[in-house]
């Protein structure tokens, strides 16, 4: 367990909230947090460096609650994706610290800000990561990949509508880019943007191929197929409309390079 669910634990012990009984069997119970449709994973940021993301498709409105209220619990930065529209005024109601992302369609409760709810102060950017899209139909996808670097603790640059159909319009955003520990490139159609990309800047790209395009783009497929043929040797692809996988990768990529930094 994470120190701070060791010592919510124990605080509860104290205070009589739970018996001897149900304080062994917490403790016996570990990482896993079963909430009967859900079985949260507690012990991923210790594994993996950042704790669980909760996918919200398919979710059910209490279902979400209950995930969030755990998480909030355990000192837990909550961070959902796909959530429902329909979901945001409950989910706002009871979780009046929580925003939603109606374009991106994320659910964000950040951490107390004087780091009550975390138990420790609040933690300084984990490295810089841009984010580019080729054109504003690429926007929900983008702002999923935004939100969820946000929530992993990168410094954001985001640069939209910069796609190849107007190649002038990147040279001009470039000093955005630059620096950059990772970035994180959305495209359909032909997509064509990340290779654009790579050969200016000297970091990772991520490429997303998003959905965007009419009907031999094939739902983000020949966007997908172009990115994994690229000619720059410095992008990389994930799949089709997963903004928030390609912000992951980049935010740990991100984290790493500050931690060079920082030694």
């Amino acid at each position: 367990m994470e120190p701070n669910q060791l010592t919510l634990i124990a605080e509860e012990l104290l205070r009589g909230e739970l018996s001897v009984a149900e304080f062994v069997h917490r403790m016996a119970q570990g990482s896993i947090a079963d909430l009967g449709d859900a079985q949260l994973d507690l012990d991923r940021q210790r594994r993996c460096g950042f704790p669980e993301v909760v996918f919200g498709q398919g979710k059910s409105l209490a279902s979400l609650e209950r995930i969030f209220a755990r998480l909030r619990s355990e000192g837990i930065d909550v961070l959902a994706t796909r959530v429902a529209a329909e979901f945001a005024p409950r989910l706002e109601h009871v979780f009046p610290d929580g925003r939603y992302n109606p374009i991106g369609r994320t659910f964000r409760i950040p951490l107390d800000v004087s780091g009550v709810q975390a138990g420790e102060a609040a933690v300084q950017p984990r490295g810089r990561i841009a984010i580019v899209t080729a054109g504003t139909s690429d926007l929900p996808v983008a702002e999923e990949a935004r939100e969820t670097a946000l929530w992993m603790g990168a410094e954001v640059s985001f640069v939209q509508d910069v796609g190849v159909a107007g190649p002038h319009r990147l040279p001009a955003r470039l000093p955005q880019i630059l620096g950059s520990d990772a970035v994180v490139v959305i495209a359909g159609m032909e997509g064509a943007l990340p290779s654009v990309v790579g050969g200016h800047v000297d970091c990772p790209v991520i490429g997303v191929p998003t959905s965007v395009g009419y009907g031999a783009s094939l739902g983000g497929i020949a966007a997908l197929l172009s990115m994994l043929n690229t000619c720059a040797s410095n992008v990389t692809v994930v799949n089709i409309d997963a903004g928030f996988k390609g912000a992951y990768v980049a935010g740990l990529i991100a984290r790493n390079a500050a931690r060079a930094r920082q030694r």
